[in-house]
C-alpha cells in the first residue's frame, strides 16, 4: 500500500481509531490501516474500504464483517466508518469514558471489538480530566 494512501486514511480519521476513537498520539498501542471488508472476503485496498484502527480494535475485528447483537441475538453487520454515521449507532456514557451501542450494529460492534476495554476506559478518563477527550 502506498504511503500516500496511508497518509490520506490517517488524515481523514484525524489520527483517531475510527472504531473506539482513541487518539493515536495518546495511545500506547500501534495503529494500522485496516480493511473494512477484508481482502480474504473480496475487499480492496482502496480509500473507501480502509479505516485507521488501533491495533486492539483491528485484532478484535480481525476478518469479521458481522457479529451478534447481544440484545437480540441477531447477526448484524459491524459498524462501517465509511457508510455508517457514528451517532446513529453509538453514544458516550456519562463522562465520555464508555461507548454505548444504541442500535443492533452499535451493540454488536461494541461487543465484538471490545470498545470499552479497561485500559481504554482508563485512558479516556485521564484524557477527559485533561480536557483532551472526546476528540471531536
Amino acid at each position: 500500500m502506498k504511503e500516500s494512501l496511508k497518509k490520506e486514511v490517517r488524515e481523514r480519521a484525524k489520527n483517531c481509531c475510527e472504531y473506539c476513537l482513541v487518539q493515536a498520539k495518546y495511545s500506547g498501542e500501534s495503529f494500522s490501516i485496516e480493511h473494512i471488508i477484508p481482502l480474504i472476503k473480496g475487499g480492496l485496498s482502496v480509500l473507501f474500504n480502509l479505516a485507521f484502527s488501533c491495533q486492539r480494535c483491528n485484532n478484535h475485528k480481525y476478518t469479521a464483517t458481522t457479529a451478534v447483537d447481544p440484545a437480540t441475538g441477531s447477526l448484524v453487520t459491524l459498524y462501517n466508518p465509511r457508510t455508517d454515521i457514528w451517532a446513529e449507532h453509538f453514544e458516550w456514557r456519562e463522562y465520555f469514558t464508555e461507548i454505548i451501542g444504541i442500535s443492533p450494529i452499535g451493540r454488536a460492534t461494541v461487543n465484538r471489538l471490545q470498545l470499552n476495554r479497561d485500559g481504554l476506559v482508563n485512558l479516556r478518563r485521564v484524557l477527559v480530566d485533561a480536557g483532551l477527550h472526546p476528540p471531536f
